[in-house]
Formats: C-alpha cells, sequence, structure tokens
C-alpha cells in the first residue's frame, strides 16, 4: 500500500473514523468540517454535533501539505517532525493551514484523531509495544518545604525516593513533578540516587505566587533559577545534580553559568541557548479550551514509538494545568531565556554539563542543542533515538538507560539495586 491515500484508503478511513470510540469522546458537541489536501488529493471531514457527517459546503480549515511530506507522515512510524502535524508545521516547508486558524485550533484534538485514523488506514497500525509493569508510587516520600522567592515566602511540595547522590528533578512548562513518578520508581535509580522532584510555585500543589493576578504570570529566567536554588537551600542538597527537560533544560545551563560552586553538575535535556516559535495566542484565548489545546500542542513532540500508556499521562497531566500557567511558563522557555551571550562562559570543571535531545523533539531539535554543546568547553551531549520532548514521562525505561549513562559520565557511583515495586 503507497504512503499516500488512494480512494480505497479513504473510504476505510472513514470507516475507522465512525466506529472509533475516542474519537466519538474527543468530538462530542463539535460542528466543524475541515479538509486535508495532497497534490490533487482532497479528503474532508465534518462532524455535526459530534457525530461524523456528509460534508456540505466548505470546509472551516484546510491542511496541506506537499505529497512528499504526507507520504512521510502516513507511515507506520514517521521520520522526526512528521508524526503530528504541529510538528510538520514548525519544520516542514510545504506545511500549512489555509482558512481559519482559530477553528483549527479549536478542533486540534480532533483532528489529531483523524490523523492517526488515516495513518492506520493508510500504513496499518503499528505493533503495539511490549508492555511494562506497573509501577508503585507507594514508595515516594513527599512534604512541603519554605523557601523565599524575591522576599516573598512561599510552600513547595517536593517527593524523593532512593539514597545517594541527591539529584534534583525539574518538569517542564505547565506541568509538575508527578512527570518524575514512574523514573523515581526504577530501584536501579533509587539504589543509587536519591531522587527529588518538586512543583515550580504556581504549578501543581504549590503555593501560588504572591501578587500574580489570575492570567497575568509570566517566568523569569531570574525568577525561575532563583526558585530552584531557593529549593536547594531549603532541603539542604549537596552539591545536587540539578536535570530538566524543555524549560528545566535550558535552566540547568542558566543554574551551571550562575552557581557552578553550589551544583554537582547539570543533565540538560531538550535544552538550547535560544528556542524561538513555541510562543502562540491560542495556549491562553478566551475562544479556545486551554484544556484541550495545550495538551494537543504537546502531544506531538513525543516520538510515536514511546509507550502509549505513558503519552496519554502526558496528555492528561497537561490538561490539569491552571489558566495561564502553561503560556506564562512558554514566555520563559521561548522568549525571555536567551543564553546565547553566556553559555560559552560555563566552567565545566567546576559543573560538569551533559546535554541529551530526543530524536522526535521538534520543538528544540538534537542539532540545536548539538550547536549549544559546541558552545560550551567540555560540555558532552548525544541524541537519544526513539525518544521526544518529555523523554522522563514519555518512556522512562529508555530515559533511564541514558541517564544512567549521564549519571556514569558524571561519577555518580552505582550500588546494587533491589527488586522492582
Amino acid at each position: 500500500m503507497t504512503t499516500t491515500w488512494r480512494d480505497t484508503d479513504l473510504e476505510q478511513w472513514a470507516d475507522i473514523c465512525r466506529s472509533d470510540e475516542e474519537l466519538s469522546s474527543l468530538a462530542a458537541a463539535a460542528t466543524v468540517t475541515f479538509g486535508i489536501r495532497c497534490g490533487e488529493l482532497h479528503a474532508l471531514f465534518a462532524f455535526i454535533d459530534g457525530r461524523l457527517a456528509a460534508p456540505t459546503g466548505d470546509p472551516d480549515f484546510v491542511l496541506v501539505a506537499a505529497p512528499a511530506d504526507w507520504s512521510k507522515f502516513f507511515q507506520s512510524v514517521p521520520p522526526p517532525a512528521y508524526q503530528n502535524f504541529f510538528g510538520m508545521r514548525m519544520r516542514v516547508p510545504s506545511a500549512r493551514v489555509e482558512g481559519s486558524e482559530l477553528a483549527m485550533a479549536q478542533h486540534a484534538h480532533i483532528v489529531r484523531r483523524v490523523l492517526e485514523l488515516g495513518r492506520a488506514a493508510v500504513s496499518g497500525r503499528p505493533a503495539a509495544n511490549a508492555a511494562h509493569p506497573v509501577r508503585s508510587k507507594v514508595h515516594l516520600k513527599s512534604g512541603y518545604a519554605r523557601i523565599d522567592v524575591h522576599g516573598e515566602p512561599m510552600e513547595v511540595l517536593y517527593e524523593e525516593a532512593g539514597e545517594g547522590q541527591d539529584v534534583l528533578l525539574l518538569h517542564t512548562a505547565g506541568a509538575d513533578s508527578r512527570q518524575y513518578h514512574d523514573l523515581m520508581a526504577d530501584t536501579a535509580l533509587t539504589s543509587r540516587c536519591r531522587l527529588i522532584a518538586f512543583d515550580l510555585p504556581g504549578h501543581g500543589r504549590s503555593d501560588l505566587l504572591p501578587g500574580v493576578r489570575p492570567g497575568g504570570y509570566a517566568l523569569t529566567t531570574d525568577q525561575y533559577a532563583t526558585s530552584v536554588l531557593a529549593v536547594v537551600d531549603a532541603l539542604g542538597l549537596a552539591s545536587p545534580i540539578v536535570s530538566g527537560s524543555s524549560m528545566g533544560g535550558e535552566i540547568c545551563l542558566e543554574l551551571a553559568h550562575r552557581a557552578p560552586g553550589i551544583l554537582g553538575g547539570v543533565i540538560a535535556c531538550e535544552a538550547s541557548d535560544q528556542v524561538p516559535g513555541r510562543k502562540v495566542s491560542w495556549a491562553k484565548h478566551p475562544l479556545v479550551n486551554e484544556s484541550v489545546f495545550v495538551p494537543e500542542w504537546v502531544y506531538g513532540l513525543m516520538a510515536p514509538q514511546s509507550p502509549e500508556h505513558y503519552r496519554r499521562k502526558v496528555w492528561w497531566g497537561y490538561s490539569q494545568g491552571g489558566f495561564g500557567t502553561f503560556a506564562g511558563d512558554i514566555d520563559f522557555y521561548s522568549g525571555d531565556w536567551d543564553g546565547r551571550d553566556r553559555v560559552g562562559e560555563i566552567d565545566t570543571s567546576r559543573c560538569p554539563v551533559i546535554m541529551m535531545t530526543g530524536e522526535y523533539d521538534y520543538s528544540c531539535t538534537p542539532a540545536m542543542s548539538q550547536a549549544t554543546a559546541r558552545k560550551i568547553p567540555g560540555a558532552v551531549f548525544w541524541p537519544m533515538a526513539r525518544l521526544g520532548h518529555f523523554p522522563m514521562a514519555e518512556n522512562p525505561p529508555l530515559f533511564a538507560e541514558h541517564f544512567t549513562k549521564a549519571l556514569d559520565h558524571l561519577g555518580v557511583p552505582r550500588r546494587s539495586s533491589t527488586a522492582e515495586g
């Protein structure tokens, strides 16, 4: 079967859409018509009150890309940036939206599922991932730490597991420390390290930042670095290794420059000295459902090979952030953060720097991370195959292999582990 659709594929595609319970749930109450154009081939999908219907009239918007690019998209395992239309939109020149951008943002969840089902109709469903044992969280210890951020006292929730070298874990934009629960259940790691994750102020179960008006939150480099160092001090961490992904990876680079005498090293994942192009008005738009759009905006950043169970957990976690929290973090990630003038000043003899980026991350690509690592004398970088922008959460067992390698580079001693709980 070719990897662009034919008439028979389109019929099968529509049949799969009609019978798909997930699409039916996602499309509830929606009335929209959208098209997909591949050269001379057109597909139209209409939903009326949440039900797939015969298209009538003009579409509200059309997704367009060159046939060669749609061919890559419809592969059962597409190459990086082609796993999701948002990825194509950012990195593939031929990809565009014609018509109402607002309608596309409002219905991104429906579009994503229809395209997933189209991939299954054209190329077949990918082989199921091997099942991973469910890892218990009963071993996690949690508490609150009181910190001051620019003179403002607040309490932040932290969780920890294991013993040994202190390793502080930083969550991604708009998320919280739950992203690390499965990694913190890896007994090979917890026998070697004391893993600590916390919710940034205004995230998850931590206190709100005093004086911030609803919708007025915007994270800055200084506020972020100050918060992390305040947690290090409040918990009495000894030369901790700090690791984070995405905005957490960016602030690792800032911390290596700002506080090398306090840290034992950084593991900066999905990080670069600058990441433009990720600020979008739809993340806090009054006509767009934030709890649907934001998880869709990030869902495609994960590798298609990552187990569906974990990818769904990432999606679900992103549907729960407070109003404007994700957008405010992106103000840092793709705005305030710009380390181009100082990453070259990082002294890796005082604070070693490890950088790792998933091959499917189209926001901060491996090439961007590698270019940054080359500016930092002594930094070590490698790409992570079959991983995307949320490696610790989308595929914890695979990420643990890279994390172990990073700990080896940093000289953290190995200890024998017990059976997994």
